[in-house]
């Protein structure tokens, strides 16, 4: 397998349409890197670069320390599996994974093993006779993945391969490719929008917005780390609640207030957030560290009424307003509440992270990749 490098890689299309921007990504040897953004991000162009469907104008891309920016996509010793799964209707299945092998003239005992033994992998041997209009949605994606296997690339390359799924078949896909992922021991780059599929699947995730890579990290530390207000609000779901509040100093003890209410940060926060006395920030909570006060709750606290309630059997998901600011919770099932109730929320403060108003940079200390020194 392989370790893949981009070093300042950008994408301009004609008419100085800037697709990529100094992307700055290292993918290590048997990684799972998932590349994840809303539409337009470049994240899928990224990849085309790196399998040679795009030219790299500018920076340069490494696969296993060679430099491949002028090498064609056949001799890149990738494979790529795509959205629309792109097999050929009037061959089978059988048919449809040799072809490649059968184009670079390997022998045909050697490619008849291939076949079956990526079949066997995938759970697709009853169905090597079948063509592509006889199989379901499912079993065509295990076709196309199966035709990357049998090439034995460096790389494999999956262009948002579960999105022509129904919900079922992608949680279960997603669990057969991180199986996969573990079996091959190989090295894979994965696009998605979809944040779960890239919280569930990747070691590491590359989180884009137009053009730019805004961080990279594992799921939890991107998760908790967020180095600006759109990844923190990208990564999660239901995602991180913003709160616009102004900071103040009382008898020296730094507060926030949204105006029908006040909290008190931690002392680390504090201290951080004291250049900001007299300015708005962003103030950022996940739904589940906003849990309901109990009447013996002697904590910091504010109330809110209820708009909108989502019973989800394990857990509800509540949407609440204040006066100025709309929020929603994470609370257990056993919480009974209708439209119109009023609520009291205890906050966990050492877990909120403050934005800057005008940069949306976290005011936390945070790496942009989280595996700098």
């Amino acid at each position: 397998m392989a370790k893949v490098e981009l070093k300042g890689m950008g994408k301009v299309y004609e008419g100085n349409v800037r697709a990529v921007t100094n992307a700055n990504i290292t993918i290590n040897d048997k990684e799972f890197v998932v590349f994840v953004g809303p539409s337009g991000c470049g994240k899928t162009t990224t990849l085309r670069m790196i399998a040679g469907l795009e030219d790299i104008t500018e920076g340069e891309l490494y696969i296993d320390g060679k430099l491949v920016n002028d090498v064609p996509p056949k001799d890149r010793d990738i494979a790529m599996v795509f959205q629309n799964y792109a097999l050929y209707p009037h061959m089978t299945v059988y048919e449809n994974m040799a072809f490649g092998l059968k184009i670079r003239k390997l022998p045909k005992d050697e490619i008849d093993a291939r076949v079956k033994e990526a079949a066997r992998i995938l759970d697709i041997e009853k169905l090597l006779d079948r063509k592509p209009k006889q199989l379901s949605g499912g079993q065509r994606q295990r076709v196309a993945v199966g035709r990357a296997i049998v090439r034995k690339p460096k790389v494999f390359l999956f262009d948002e391969p579960l999105s022509n799924l129904d919900a079922k078949l992608r949680v279960q896909m997603r669990a057969e490719l991180i199986e996969l992922h573990d079996r091959l021991q190989a090295t894979m780059i994965y696009v998605t929008h979809d944040q779960v599929e890239a919280m569930t699947m990747g070691d590491k995730i590359v989180v884009m917005k137009d053009g730019l890579v805004q961080q990279i990290g594992s799921p939890l530390y991107l998760y908790n780390n967020p180095i600006n207000k759109f990844v923190a609000g990208f990564i999660g779901s239901p995602p991180m609640n913003f709160m616009t509040v102004n900071v103040v100093e009382e008898g020296g003890q730094i507060f926030i207030d949204e105006g029908s209410f006040r909290l008190a940060p931690d002392e680390k926060q504090a201290g951080l957030l004291k250049p900001y006395v007299g300015k708005s920030v962003y103030f950022g909570i996940r739904p589940e560290d906003l849990p309901v006060a109990d009447a013996a709750h002697r904590g910091q606290k504010f109330d809110a009424k209820v708009t909108v309630v989502e019973p989800l059997g394990a857990e509800i998901h509540l949407q609440a307003t204040t006066p100025t600011q709309v929020m929603v919770a994470r609370i257990p099932p056993h919480h009974l509440y209708k439209h119109g109730d009023t609520i009291t929320f205890a906050p966990v403060m050492a877990k909120a992270i403050y934005f800057d108003k005008e940069t949306e940079k976290s005011i936390l200390p945070v790496k942009w990749n989280e595996q700098e020194e």
